[in-house]
């Protein structure tokens, strides 16, 4: 591609590289100059311009994100994916409905090594993303780009991008108690939003004495359900503790306890014949991001999480504090 300012009489057919106000009205970047434009110019005493033209192996820049993102996203329906309509060489990429994000990060960075006015920008791994959300976008940097550059591009980026929509609908939460005391209802609040965004509905509550055989047997009764999941009066400190031990008695696995993120650290992972079973840290009765997000909506999605994933979690693992923790990280200053 040829770039750099020409004079009016060679400028015909050309790509304006910078917008130029006029009397009559602006001339914007990206046009590409005819007749009345340089006629336009020439009476506003304008000699010069600067201009992009493509050479015959070059692909303008809308032609060439076009590209790009159909082969980053082949089946858009079948990736729950939306491509949005092409400009100013920019295809931007949304979430057909809710879920997470599934990014190939190899391919994504292949993609950009290619060429630097080839250029995918993408959310994290694993994001959790509301209908319409963008995911990714595809922008091409110059006016063109070497047709040889938008075919390696897409061989590398090629099926590396798609969404990860939700497999369950129903979850159960098991609230324990101690003391006959009411469970705080801000808790199940923060955890149905979560669920709900995910469009996961909740059942009635159930709420049982903290012992391992009272938590056994509602566990034996919400086996039916796509999801249980655990929330109990006192901290799980142990794999040995009422919350785990109940789990095991009710003829369950406990596949990981303890994670490598905070908040989140007091969460563990299991299953009763088919179904998953979460036991919750306390930090999910605030809305705030916490490792329990993490593993609840792969779960939900239908992502096979082992005690390997959640052990690969503690880079990106420290995560923003949250006020209301019994205890914190520091202590406050007095």
């Amino acid at each position: 591609m040829e770039f750099g300012p020409v004079p009016l009489a060679q400028a015909e057919g050309a790509i304006l590289a910078h917008s130029v106000p006029l009397p009559a009205g602006r001339l914007r970047k990206g046009l590409v100059l005819d007749a009345p434009a340089l006629a336009h110019l020439a009476a506003a005493g304008i000699g010069e311009v600067t201009v992009a033209r493509l050479g015959p192996d070059d692909l303008h820049e809308d032609a060439a994100a076009q590209a790009v993102a159909a082969a980053l996203v082949p089946d858009a329906a079948a990736a729950g994916l939306v491509l949005r309509a092409v400009g100013t060489g920019r295809v931007n990429v949304h979430a057909a409905g809710p879920g997470l994000t599934q990014v190939d990060a190899a391919r994504v960075a292949a993609l950009n090594a290619v060429d630097p006015m080839i250029t995918l920008a993408t959310l994290s791994p694993w994001q959790r993303v509301a209908a319409g959300e963008m995911v990714a976008t595809v922008k091409i940097i110059a006016y063109g780009v070497a047709q040889a550059s938008v075919s390696a591009a897409c061989g590398a980026g090629q099926g590396g991008l798609r969404l990860r929509r939700p497999v369950l609908s129903r979850a159960v939460l098991i609230e324990t108690t101690v003391g006959g005391e009411e469970t705080p209802d801000k808790g199940r609040a923060a955890i149905e939003a979560r669920l709900r965004a995910l469009g996961v509905t909740l059942d009635p509550p159930v709420r049982v004495p903290h012992r391992p055989a009272a938590l056994a047997q509602a566990l034996q009764a919400a086996a039916g359900a796509d999801l249980v999941l655990i929330l109990t009066a006192s901290a799980t400190s142990d794999p040995r503790d009422v919350a785990p031990q109940a789990l095991r008695q009710a003829g369950g696995v406990v596949d990981r306890f303890g994670m490598p993120v905070d908040p989140g650290n007091l969460l563990f992972l299991g299953r009763l014949d088919a179904t998953p079973v979460i036991g919750l840290p306390g930090c999910v009765k605030s809305p705030a991001l916490n490792g329990a997000d993490w593993v609840m909506e792969r779960v939900i999605c239908g992502l096979t999480v082992t005690a390997a994933d959640i052990a690969a979690m503690g880079v990106g693992g420290l995560l923003k504090e949250i006020p209301i923790r019994g205890r914190l990280r520091e202590a406050r200053a007095e």
